[in-house]
């Protein structure tokens, strides 16, 4: 499992005795970069420190609200200091609020607040906003000072549904502690379940809000692992997933260095193993989110080259522990039919499970019927309806077909009944669409019917 802890505090007392072996403990449950986290002036420091000293800590520096009175225009300066001279220095915070413990006034906490997202959009650096109790005045503020220029995470988020959703609006990711492992924080898991992955980012808050099964001990980057699992169960993906997805956001929040996989051939969702073979499509669907971006759910899918039968077989020989094979990239694989049916072939002959996601186009781009080719190599067909009459289906997908387009995909979904065990039509939840229309089509072709969440990809 890949894993970032987003928020820590590993410097200071609580980590002198045993630092080494807690940095070893982390690297063992796959917690591969840490973002130390400076609440003053001496924490920004060591974390700064920290950082430079290790090559799989990053750092941020900010002044708590706690100390919010005691800011005195040097200390600006200081922290601003620190996040030129360090170049692993990746976010400002923690910066925000506190009306729970109300430890400085509160004019004071806003004021300093407001002066550190300045200093955040001076720099252009994302910010590390501390929430307690303060939900209103925080979101204002973020507003009024135009924090959205730079975005940044809402770390140990405890605002509801509603809030996150608003802080998504603006550009910021919501950070889950291990609280969501809390058998009492049932609303934290609401939001976990409400909100896409893509906008979350897992952290422990070390040495603080140790989870289950731990919590009564000293927390530490190590047991991100179980925020990770619990967001795991509540949407329906596996720890790995969640690992890879919320470090691919981590990493793009923060600025830093993202793997190269410019050549991402197989890639596992759930226990699925997905085959892209090509970006090329046929049609240029208006919902399409590569035209924003290459990424699903942490995989970089842009090719530098369509792979030939030995690189696709060498991606699949390289991944374990999957129930299928999917033909699905951004792209239609169907597109290079050749190549997949050759992999295909092989695969079966492996004893997988092989399943086609397609625009249900292939047999106009080919000029012939290819089902007959699918028969004995595929054992299910997902197709993409999406519309249920030719005009909504133009002004969908653009297909370079016109109205034979649409005739096309439903002439395919009637026709692979005869040569695939299972097709099934589906159709993104696109605002505006008469989803009951699409679904009674699909079941008068013959085929089973599935809704796709919109903006939700893989």
């Amino acid at each position: 499992m890949e894993l970032i802890d987003s928020h820590a505090h590993i410097y200071g007392k609580d980590f002198t005795h045993d630092f080494a072996a807690m940095m070893d403990r982390a690297k063992e449950a796959g917690v591969g970069t840490i973002i130390a986290v400076g609440a003053d002036l001496e924490s920004s420091r060591e974390a700064c420190l920290l950082a430079q000293a290790h090559e799989e800590i990053y750092c941020s520096v900010g002044i708590h609200p706690h100390d919010a009175d005691r800011v005195a225009e040097k200390c600006y300066q200081l922290v601003r200091e620190l996040a030129l001279a360090n170049p692993k220095v990746v976010a400002i915070g923690e910066v925000g609020l506190d009306f729970y413990r109300d430890r400085a006034p509160r004019p004071a906490q806003e004021e300093v607040f407001r002066r550190f997202i300045r200093m955040a959009r001076e720099l252009s650096l994302p910010l590390i906003i501390h929430d307690r109790d303060a939900h209103d005045r925080v979101m204002t503020i973020l507003k009024e000072e135009r924090a959205s220029e730079v975005g940044g995470v809402l770390h140990c988020f405890s605002g509801d549904l509603k809030m996150a959703r608003e802080c998504i609006e603006m550009g910021f990711m919501i950070s889950i502690p291990g609280t969501v492992t809390y058998a009492s924080n049932e609303a934290l898991r609401e939001v976990v379940r409400g909100v896409k992955i893509e906008h979350l980012l897992v952290e422990t808050d070390s040495p603080y809000l140790t989870p289950v099964p731990f919590r009564g001990k000293r927390n530490e980057p190590a047991y991100v692992r179980f925020a990770a699992e619990r967001i795991a169960e509540l949407k329906g993906l596996s720890a790995e997933d969640v690992g890879r997805i919320t470090s691919f956001n981590a990493r793009r929040l923060f600025g830093i260095t993202l793997p190269n996989e410019s050549q991402t051939i197989a890639y596992m969702i759930r226990n699925s193993l997905y085959l892209n073979v090509t970006n090329r499509c046929s049609n240029r669907c208006t919902f399409c989110p590569k035209f924003e971006e290459f990424t699903v759910k942490g995989h970089e899918l842009r090719l530098a080259h369509e792979p030939n039968f030995a690189e696709v077989m060498a991606a699949v020989d390289a991944a374990a522990g999957f129930a299928e094979v999917v033909f699905c990239g951004y792209g239609e694989p169907l597109i290079r039919l050749d190549l997949v049916k050759e992999v295909a072939a092989e695969l079966k002959r492996r004893g997988h499970r092989v399943r086609i996601n397609t625009d249900g186009q292939a047999n106009l781009v080919h000029g012939r019927n290819i089902l007959p080719e699918l028969s004995g190599l595929v054992d299910a067909l997902s197709v993409s309806l999406n519309a249920a009459d030719p005009e909504s289906y133009q002004d969908l997908c653009n297909t370079p077909f016109g109205a034979a387009g649409f005739q096309g995909v439903c002439d395919f979904l009637r026709e692979a009944t005869r040569f695939v065990p299972q097709v099934t039509a589906s159709a993104v939840s696109l605002p505006g669409l008469d989803l009951d229309r699409i679904r009674s089509l699909a079941l008068s072709l013959g085929v089973e019917f599935k809704l796709r969440e919109y903006a939700e990809v893989g």
